[in-house]
């Protein structure tokens, strides 16, 4: 009796934290970013989001992320400069053909129903520590995780000295399933 007891715990233990997983789902996300060219806005996406999320806001400690996204993907709107930015001197989809985000930590944000997210963030190589704040919405079958970061282009080895901004923006709006 007392070894179906010790079974009936764990296996709720386990469904427990397992009910916590998430899978991004590419449908229903997005990964935007806008950049200055030449003074004018320049916006595009990046598609194939890929990875494990677990989350529980009681129990930030136990949570994670990581998650990808396929850097041949790029879109911009402009098939010419899609093709110019999956070579080697912007994103190199070759030799790099994901960007990555891990989670070092989450905290609760000072502002009510926020997280803060602290990662790496690894772009053609390069790995840089970012934090930034985020939203996690439940909805029906998963959650949905809002956020938006800026990073340096040249921080990661995107692009040379030219006619585009050095300050790019993220936005991310990612729907993930629930295992």
């Amino acid at each position: 009796m007392r070894h179906l007891f010790l079974f009936a715990i764990a296996v709720f233990v386990a469904s427990a934290g397992f009910s916590q997983q998430y899978i991004p789902q590419d449908k229903g996300s997005q990964v935007n970013f806008i950049v200055a060219n030449l003074g004018f806005d320049v916006d595009g996406s990046l598609k194939n989001i890929n990875g494990k999320i677990i989350f529980d806001e009681s129990n930030l400690a136990s949570s994670s992320f990581d998650v990808t996204v396929e850097t041949a993907t790029i879109n911009t709107g402009n098939n010419t400069r899609d093709k110019h930015l999956r070579g080697k001197d912007y994103f190199d989809v070759a030799a790099h053909p994901q960007i990555r985000i891990i989670s070092t930590r989450i905290a609760r944000s000072v502002t009510a129903g926020f997280y803060v997210l602290f990662a790496n963030l690894t772009i053609k190589g390069v790995t840089k520590e970012i934090s930034f704040p985020f939203k996690a919405t439940q909805e029906s079958g998963g959650i949905r995780f809002t956020g938006a970061f800026k990073i340096k282009r040249r921080d990661f080895g995107v692009g040379g000295r030219s006619t585009i901004s050095n300050d790019v923006d993220i936005k991310l709006n990612v729907f993930s399933k629930k295992l």
